[in-house]
């Protein structure tokens, strides 16, 4: 596997709080389905427990160009990293009685080569028709033609969301800050 994907280079720029995930504290998660890796559809509000949806911009895949400028827009890079992270927390993430999920706009068919190429061992989802920036307002932002996600994390207890890491840097050890915060909550 190249490291080109998996590791994060040296001077990425630190993405600032803009305010634009500050309304997400305190709501409900929406009754949407999404497609999962896992073969099947989830509804985020229907799981029981708590919900950690960590929500990303774009992975990039060995083979494929990233966006031209990727690595200057802050927050941008890190997907890989950042899966690869939760995945080998996934066992502590669970311990503490989260149910994990990655989330971009991405097919879910360009998420399953995803999952099988890093061995992941939790489920992306896919909001290719953008659900939660319609109902939750997520932030995004545009390179290219693209319209992406920002990223963030969403933990959410009984369907609501009680806590929003806004933004998330660097994304190779948030898995950490996201197990902290449990431990403590």
């Amino acid at each position: 596997m190249s490291s080109q994907y998996t590791d994060l280079p040296a001077g990425l720029p630190v993405p600032s709080d803009d305010g634009l995930a500050a309304h997400l504290k305190g709501i409900a998660l929406p009754n949407v389905l999404f497609d999962s890796t896992g073969g099947h559809q989830v509804d985020l509000r229907a799981i029981s427990g708590t919900v950690v949806v960590y929500v990303y911009p774009l992975t990039g895949r060995p083979g494929i160009a990233l966006p031209e400028g990727w690595d200057e827009i802050p927050g941008a890079r890190g997907c890989s990293p950042q899966a690869c992270d939760f995945s080998n927390h996934h066992q502590q993430l669970q311990d503490l009685g989260a149910t994990v999920f990655g989330l971009s706009t991405q097919t879910n068919d360009y998420q399953a080569e995803l999952k099988q190429r890093l061995h992941l061992s939790f489920d992306l989802l896919s909001d290719s028709d953008f659900q939660l920036k319609h109902v939750l307002h997520l932030p995004v932002f545009e390179v290219g033609k693209l319209v992406l996600y920002k990223r963030l994390t969403l933990i959410a207890e009984a369907q609501t969301i009680k806590k929003v890491f806004y933004p998330v840097f660097p994304p190779d050890v948030h898995a950490s800050q996201v197990i902290a915060w449990l431990k403590n909550h």
